[in-house]
């Protein structure tokens, strides 16, 4: 690049940075104002989260958006931005004012771990003493090693309550009813997000109860400050819906990026061919490539379900391919016709 055009960019470039600084000022300005209004919902039992208010706040971005002759959609995306951090803010402070721990200790077992560690985070911001204690224990282990642990823990059973976080429940199934048979305060909960989550609205927390409903009262208490959505149902549904809702789409995820990687076609050439589909589906695959194979493997091995769901899989990706080979027009429409009836029909839910 030339001096010139250096020279001409340079004092640009400054100017956005301030341009940007200020924005972000006007934003912490924006999420002080937002923490205020909180506090003052928290005072009135009003819930955190006002859908309505939303819609209205999402318009009057769009409109002044194009006021400033910019997308609507850019506005809108700013201001959803803007919102979820908001109410990132007030979730947090009305967890941290329920206060379900006032001092009491909890020992969560694999803290160090992904989840272990949000959990230790998640406690401590409700007044927990995260330490060695047993007031609550929070088994945040591999499955292997959480399955070992109850029942060793059946042996001798802990005063206090105690859950796991596995994304599996069969696997646990031996030690979880050794542990509430022995007489312990025992329940499974499965957070259904990832470490890196901040605000659980729009997120499940599912609650399996093993016969101690005081145990399963006590984890749900946990989460009740937040804009979580609680779902409790038995063991043998939690892990044969699982194997759809985790088993199935990491297997389509995995299967995608493992045909693109053994297709001999370079990831630089397919970019230049992308389509807004396929960028999608590829934004997915990536997060599942990212994260732990071992805790993905485990979720395709110990469900006592898994087999269902790769079956389907298979059948689905038959049906498919002898659609297409028979030149099968009218097939290939029924196949999208009811794809399309089903998922609306679970989006209207």
């Amino acid at each position: 690049m030339s001096d010139d055009a250096n020279a001409r960019l340079d004092p640009l470039r400054a100017e956005l940075g301030r341009i940007d600084r200020e924005i972000l000022a006007l934003v912490a300005k924006r999420q002080a104002v937002a923490q205020r209004i909180g506090q003052v919902k928290r005072d009135a039992r009003i819930p955190t989260r006002d859908y309505r208010q939303e819609k209205d706040v999402v318009e009057r971005a769009r409109a002044a958006a194009v006021e400033q002759g910019l997308s609507p959609a850019l506005g809108e995306e700013l201001i959803l931005a803007l919102i979820r951090g908001s109410l990132a803010i007030q979730e947090r402070d009305t967890v941290a004012a329920a206060g379900e721990g006032n001092g009491r200790r909890v020992l969560v077992i694999g803290g160090a771990g992904h989840m272990g560690r949000w959990f230790v985070r998640y406690l401590g911001a409700q007044g927990f003493a995260v330490e060695i204690a047993d007031e609550l224990i929070v088994l945040a282990t591999p499955m292997p090693a959480t399955a070992t642990i109850l029942e060793a823990m059946a042996a001798a059973p802990p005063s206090g309550v105690v859950f796991d976080v596995g994304s599996l429940k069969s696997p646990l199934r031996r030690g979880l009813h050794a542990l509430r048979a022995a007489g312990g305060r025992v329940t499974s909960v499965h957070p259904m997000f990832g470490p890196d989550t901040e605000l659980l609205s729009g997120r499940h927390v599912i609650f399996v109860d093993v016969g101690s409903a005081p145990a399963t009262a006590a984890a749900r208490a946990l989460f009740e400050p937040t804009m979580a959505t609680l779902v409790e149902m038995d063991l043998e549904s939690h892990d044969r819906l699982i194997a759809y809702v985790l088993g199935l789409s990491h297997a389509l995820n995995i299967a995608f990026f493992t045909a693109l990687a053994e297709s001999g076609e370079a990831a630089p050439r397919l970019a230049t061919l992308s389509s807004t589909t396929f960028d999608a589906q590829l934004g997915v695959a990536a997060r599942v490539a990212d994260e732990h194979p071992d805790l993905y493997f485990e979720i395709q091995t110990l469900n006592d379900y898994g087999t269902e769901s790769l079956a389907a899989l298979l059948y689905a990706v038959e049906r498919l391919r002898s659609v297409v080979r028979a030149n099968d027009l009218e097939g290939f429409r029924a196949l999208m016709t009811r794809g399309r009836s089903y998922l609306k029909e679970r989006l209207r839910r």
